[in-house]
């Protein structure tokens, strides 16, 4: 796959604010009497892929929209690479380093793929070979070459979403807004789609995505915000998520007898924080506060006490059991 795309060249009015694509300080958005977002002060670094997750309603979209130039704040400002957003002037220069792929993006199905791309190119300001290079240089990216002259209304859904996401990048964006890409996708689309976001993470460009796929999540971004209620009540790297709130487990399997697997368990050190026991499975499951080596120490010590297992699986807890996590602790 050729990947020869290169984002556009970020415009900032501070050059050492290039490190930061987006800021946003105090960021309110009011509907009516709906508050949709409230007060938020979000940062997010050059090259990221950033995951916003929450339930329906905590305004995921909302921010995206705003961050997309699709609506204006009633409070708050928002900065592109350290310059200041403006919604009642055009700024096409700060427009230009935008892609959003909203949830209910536009498809012309009635066109056929290369069309449909080259009617957006055209929209953006390309000409000539340079049209041409973008156009095969995004259907490299979402693996739709093979599909250049297919009519759109004959595409599979996330074919459709790869074509999305390819008209949302040809004109070579440093800030990619996506809202929900995989819904209603299958587990292929959706690994397909996965393999995408990689190949535009390492082109470097910053990336923001909503999702409640959250294992997507987890396997794609280096940030997580979270949203409740419309304010941004968690924003850190997946790596400090992890760290600070994701316990780790072992779940341990005997051929023999469970009594005697648990004394073993038990008696190994402080590290054991929490044991439940599966009889049915013939296994324990324990909170363990260690670091690998200790796991390791504890596997030897199973062994060298004659137990007979079939199975040593450590995990930590997942990116969903972290968000609902997060959520009791909101809540209490």
């Amino acid at each position: 796959m050729t990947q020869t795309l290169t984002p556009a060249n970020p415009v900032s009015a501070n050059p050492a604010s290039i490190e930061l694509a987006i800021r946003t300080q105090h960021l309110t958005k009011r509907f009516d009497r709906h508050t949709a977002l409230r007060d938020v002060d979000l940062e997010i670094k050059s090259g990221a892929v950033y995951g916003l997750i929450g339930p329906n309603g905590a305004g995921k979209t909302t921010l995206i929209r705003l961050l997309a130039m699709a609506e204006s704040p009633t409070i708050g400002d928002v900065f592109f690479h350290g310059e200041k957003l403006h919604y009642d002037r055009p700024q096409f220069h700060l427009k230009q380093q935008i892609g959003y792929l909203p949830d209910d993006f536009p498809l012309y199905e009635d066109l056929n793929v290369w069309d449909y791309l080259d009617y957006f190119a055209r929209l953006y300001g390309l000409k000539g070979q340079e049209r041409i290079r973008s156009i095969h240089q995004v259907l490299d990216l979402v693996n739709l070459g093979h599909k250049r002259n297919s009519v759109i209304t004959s595409l599979s859904r996330g074919m459709k979403q790869r074509l999305g996401l390819a008209r949302s990048i040809i004109h070579t964006p440093s800030i990619l807004l996506l809202d929900e890409p995989v819904s209603g996708l299958d587990p292929v689309a959706r690994q397909e789609f996965r393999q995408v976001m990689r190949n535009l993470h390492s082109l470097g460009i910053t990336i923001i995505i909503s999702s409640h796929v959250l294992s997507d999540l987890a396997e794609l971004c280096t940030d997580i915000g979270i949203l409740e209620f419309g304010c941004l009540v968690e924003s850190a790297p997946l790596e400090t998520l992890y760290k600070r709130l994701s316990r780790q487990h072992i779940v341990i399997g005997t051929r023999g007898n469970l009594q005697d697997l648990q004394t073993e368990v038990r008696q190994f050190n402080a590290a054991i924080l929490e044991l439940e026991t599966k009889p049915q499975a013939g296994q324990v499951k324990i909170q363990f506060s260690g670091n690998p080596d200790e796991a390791a120490d504890l596997l030897r010590a199973l062994v060298e006490a004659k137990i007979p297992l079939y199975e040593f699986h450590c995990a930590q807890e997942s990116l969903e059991e972290i968000f609902f996590k997060i959520g009791h602790i909101q809540s209490t």
